[in-house]
């Protein structure tokens, strides 16, 4: 009977029948073989010595399976296997592949089976919303705009938006006004975008949209606060602004407060706001003269300890001016030194201590312009 099957087999099914048995073999020849090693390691020493060919390949399988307990690699690779080098790190995934008969045929199947909500990005709706909604809180508009495609309720949320309105513009007088009927704040962040925009082409047109929209009332203190809480205004722009609009730039020059301030970094936080022109002339004299009394105005006690007045701060702010242009300006070869400073400084304002000028020469030396 047996010969008549093997004479009535095909020659494909002949051919798997020899495959699966020489697997088999493979298989258990190849769990004897790590059994051995495992427990036999001195015999291997006796019986095959590291330098015969039968003791190299025995003696790698013992270092490579000690090496997979330690989870440690001294060179970085173990054995290889199918030609090519393993990775230490990826050791458990090679014994994972060899545990499955069908080797790496069979670990791919089951990398390609696995459900693609494992491998996705969280979902942020099966998260506790204060958590969800600081995750989102980190998000700029664009992207935020992006979420709400995935997450709608989350990403539309009224204190996302109030956050991106009032980190950008801090001002508005629409933030201290009960909203209107429709009101969103993601509404709002486009129309405030939109008029810093328009802004940046044309000031006049964009304070008159702000004003239009409700956004900021008619009131030179009001476009101030605006002015000084908003970082995306063009500067070049706002100069021109400021210097149509004497009354706003007032109300500017006293929303800061220099208390307690050495003068030139006060100056510099002055021309981090209201940008200096670049040439000299009749706006250049009128900020320096705000400055100056909105300085003393801050500071009296120190003033009056000093025995300055608005009119020696002036000088020393226009001092201030030329010797940060003379040490920071690539074409002036010989730079003013410390005495030279002092003494035409002490020829302007003879009231002005010796000491205190040497201290700001230092603080333009160390630190660097006090309008850049």
């Amino acid at each position: 009977m047996k010969t008549d099957y093997l004479l009535n087999i095909t020659l494909p099914e002949l051919t798997s029948y020899l495959f699966r048995s020489v697997l088999k073999f493979y298989l258990c020849a190849e769990s004897v073989l790590q059994m051995f090693t495992n427990s036999h390691q001195h015999l291997i020493w006796i019986l095959c010595p590291p330098g015969s060919q039968m003791g190299q390949g025995l003696w790698r399988i013992a270092r490579n399976q000690q090496l997979q307990q330690q989870g440690y690699s001294g060179q970085g690779y173990l054995t290889r296997e199918h030609g090519r080098r393993i990775p230490a790190n990826n050791v458990s995934n090679t014994s994972h592949r060899k545990q499955a008969q069908g080797g790496i045929d069979i670990y791919h199947l089951l990398k390609t089976r696995k459900s693609k909500e494992q491998e996705g990005f969280i979902n942020l709706e099966m998260l506790p919303p204060e958590l969800s909604f600081t995750i989102l809180s980190y998000l700029n508009a664009t992207d935020l705009c992006l979420a709400s495609c995935v997450w709608q309720d989350l990403a539309n949320d009224e204190l996302l938006w109030q956050g991106l309105c009032k980190s950008t513009w801090g001002h508005c007088s629409i933030y201290n006004k009960n909203p209107p009927l429709g009101f969103s704040f993601r509404k709002l962040y486009m129309q405030l975008d939109e008029g810093s925009l328009t802004f940046n082409a044309n000031p006049d047109e964009g304070v008159n949209y702000f004003m239009s929209k409700g956004i900021l009332d008619d009131s030179p203190k009001e476009i101030a606060k605006f002015i000084f809480c908003t970082r995306t205004l063009n500067w070049k722009k706002l100069r021109i602004y400021l210097d149509e609009r004497r009354d706003v730039l007032d109300d500017l020059v006293t929303l800061h407060n220099f208390r307690n301030q050495f003068l030139p970094n006060a100056l510099r936080e002055f021309f981090r706001h209201i940008h200096a022109p670049e040439e000299r002339g009749e706006y250049l004299e009128t900020l320096i003269t705000k400055f100056s009394h909105r300085f003393c105005a801050c500071n009296p006690d120190l003033m009056r300890e000093l025995g300055l007045s608005p009119d020696a701060v002036y000088v020393l702010c226009y001092s201030l001016i030329l010797l940060s242009i003379d040490l920071t300006s690539p074409h002036v070869k010989n730079k003013m030194s410390k005495r030279e400073f002092i003494r035409n400084t002490r020829r302007a304002a003879q009231n002005i201590s010796e000491d205190f000028v040497g201290h700001l020469y230092d603080n333009i030396y160390l630190i660097g312009h006090v309008a850049a």
